[in-house]
């Protein structure tokens, strides 16, 4: 999947509908014209981060254990 992405709930949300791989080219190329090199690098340890923090609220230790059970639709 590679659209839209800007946050780890994002990502978290894709694998989870069985996305295999997930792309964010416009979340890093705003971080690189706003910081250059240090900013990609900050970005990604952000998103690092957040998928992290989400997963551990979501009760998962494992990208493997993500699945549509994981997601609550409205």
């Amino acid at each position: 999947m590679d659209s839209g992405i800007q946050r780890g709930t994002h990502v978290i949300k894709a694998l989870s509908l069985g996305a295999k791989a997930v792309g964010g080219g416009r979340f890093y190329l705003f971080a690189l014209a706003a910081a250059g090199k240090y900013g990609v690098k900050r970005a990604l340890q952000l998103m690092r981060t957040e998928i992290e923090r989400d997963m551990r609220l979501m009760g998962v230790k494992k990208i493997s254990e993500l699945s549509r059970n994981n997601l609550r639709y409205r």
